[in-house]
């Protein structure tokens, strides 16, 4: 089972390309190799192939990233499922989690993130606790994105060492995670990663 995340850049044409590939770029590296486990297509869309489990906190880890330069936000559908074919480039691999990620993203109204997998029941409980969440994420200002994203990118360190990284108090990051939902987000990626392991 892989899970694969299609999305694209929302107002992407509002802001310089420059101001926000290397933010992408980078943080898909953090997650696989390009072109093999990840590629940036038509200008402003991304594919990215990454274990079932790790989907979620990835997909909050994208946002947050983009959500730090103010007029941008980021659309995205997880699939999950098999990989029949693989090619050296993600955009030429195919399998059901590939499809589910198109068919989802394709379905992508108002919502800028959701999941589709073999099963309704789950698929249903993580969509709406999703719509729950991104009532928040979807305000995230720059600073809460800010911290968001470098908080997950260093999850085994206190918010003693994130002040110090970010130049911050440590009252203004535990004010920003809090302001940001973090805890609450991360509390439904628990229940999906639990979850995942159930399919």
């Amino acid at each position: 089972m892989v899970a694969v995340i299609t999305g694209d850049i929302i107002n992407s044409r509002k802001e310089e390309v420059k101001n926000w590939l290397g933010t992408l770029k980078g943080i898909l590296n953090y997650y696989g190799e390009e072109p093999k486990d990840w590629e940036i297509f038509r200008g402003d869309s991304f594919q990215l192939l990454i274990a079932p489990e790790k989907a979620m906190l990835c997909a909050i880890h994208i946002k947050s990233a983009i959500k730090q330069i103010k007029s941008l936000d980021v659309r995205m559908a997880i699939g999950i499922g098999n990989e029949k074919y693989k090619s050296s480039k993600i955009t030429e691999s195919n399998g059901s989690a590939y499809i589910r990620s198109g068919d989802c993203f394709e379905a992508l109204k108002k919502q800028t993130l959701a999941i589709k997998s073999n099963n309704e029941n789950f698929d249903e409980t993580i969509n709406v606790m999703l719509s729950l969440s991104l009532l928040i994420a979807n305000n995230w200002s720059s600073t809460v994105a800010e911290v968001i994203k470098t908080t997950i990118e260093n999850s085994n360190k206190n918010q003693n060492y994130l002040a110090q990284l970010l130049n911050k108090s440590q009252s203004s990051i535990s004010e920003a995670l809090k302001r940001g939902g973090f805890e609450e987000i991360m509390n439904m990626n628990n229940f999906y990663v639990k979850q995942i392991s159930k399919l």
